[in-house]
C-alpha cells in the first residue's frame, strides 16, 4: 500500500492499494460526517476481492461540502487515477455510491470510469445529488448491490431505475452496514468490476 496525495486543493488523501496494477478501482467512502474514511470494511473487502492484479484507491474525502467538495473529491481520484492506469473503475458505499453515481455521469470524456458497482446507493443526498437521474447519464457497465432489509437509506428507486436501464442489480440478504459479509460484498463486487476491467 502507498499513501498518496490526490490534486485538487481540498487536501485529500488515498491508500493505493497494489500500486503496480495496470487496472485501479477508486473507492468512494461513506458519509464522512459519520466516521466513513478510506478503511471502511466494507471498501477493503472490494479491494481485497481485486488482488493481486488490481489495484484499489481508497481515498478520504476533504472537508465538508454538502455533497460538492466530496463529488469533486471522486472526480480529482478518478482524474488522477486515469493519468497512471489503462483501465480505471469506480466503487462506492451508501454516501460514497451516491457520489461516485453522479461522479461518473458528469465527468468528461477520458477521466470516465470503464465499469461502476455502488453498494447501499441512497436515492439523492441533497437536492444537487440525484443518484436516480444519474444512471441515465452513465454509459459504462452499472453493477447496483443493496441489502433488501436496508431502511437507512431509500435504495429502492436506485435498483429500480438500474434494473430499467438493464444494469445488474444484486439483493442480499442484509441491512445497510451488511455487518458480517464482508466477504460476500468482495464476492459480489470483486467479480463484476474485475471482468470489465
Amino acid at each position: 500500500m502507498t499513501t498518496v496525495g490526490i490534486p485538487g486543493g481540498r487536501g485529500v488523501t488515498a491508500s493505493l492499494d497494489r500500486p503496480a496494477s495496470d487496472s485501479v478501482v477508486v473507492a468512494c467512502p461513506p458519509h464522512p460526517q459519520y466516521g466513513g474514511s478510506r478503511s471502511d470494511s466494507r471498501l477493503e473487502a472490494v479491494s481485497d476481492a481485486l488482488a493481486p492484479d488490481i489495484g484499489c484507491l481508497r481515498f478520504d474525502y476533504g472537508a465538508w461540502d454538502e455533497g460538492r467538495g466530496e463529488r469533486a473529491d471522486a472526480e480529482n481520484a478518478l482524474a488522477w487515477a486515469s493519468e497512471r492506469a489503462d483501465a480505471v473503475g469506480l466503487f462506492g458505499y451508501s454516501f460514497g455510491a451516491a457520489v461516485a453515481l453522479y461522479a461518473a455521469a458528469e465527468l468528461d470524456s477520458g477521466s470516465e470510469p470503464a465499469v461502476l458497482s455502488v453498494l447501499a446507493p441512497p436515492a439523492g443526498l441533497t437536492d444537487h445529488l440525484d443518484a436516480v437521474a444519474a444512471l441515465d447519464a452513465i454509459d459504462c457497465p452499472v453493477q447496483v448491490v443493496v441489502g433488501e432489509r436496508d431502511d437507512t437509506v431509500d435504495w429502492e428507486p436506485v435498483a429500480d431505475r438500474a434494473v430499467e436501464l438493464g444494469h445488474a442489480v444484486e439483493r442480499l440478504p442484509a441491512d445497510h452496514h451488511f455487518v458480517g459479509q464482508s466477504g460476500r460484498i468482495g464476492e459480489t463486487v470483486g467479480p463484476f468490476l474485475r471482468d470489465r476491467l
